[in-house]
């Protein structure tokens, strides 16, 4: 699409889409830090990496060797 396009063209159309980014409201980091730090502490349990896995199911238990995650 863009080589149909001259320069003057696709100038215009970057300048339009930059008047639309400036106008779309910020929101600071910390108003949603919240939510975010909710929804990581409730995925927490079921968390392998944090829960760990049974020697059972570990496929590099035993014959190959071991991997502790630390």
């Amino acid at each position: 699409m863009a080589r149909d396009m001259s320069d003057k063209e696709i100038l215009k159309m970057e300048l339009e889409q930059l008047k639309k980014e400036v106008n779309t409201p910020r929101t600071p980091v910390t108003a949603n830090c919240a939510e975010i730090v909710t929804f990581v502490e409730e995925l927490l349990p079921n968390d392998p990496l944090i829960k760990g896995v049974p020697d059972d199911k570990n496929p590099y238990k035993g014959d190959k060797g071991g991997c502790i995650v630390t």
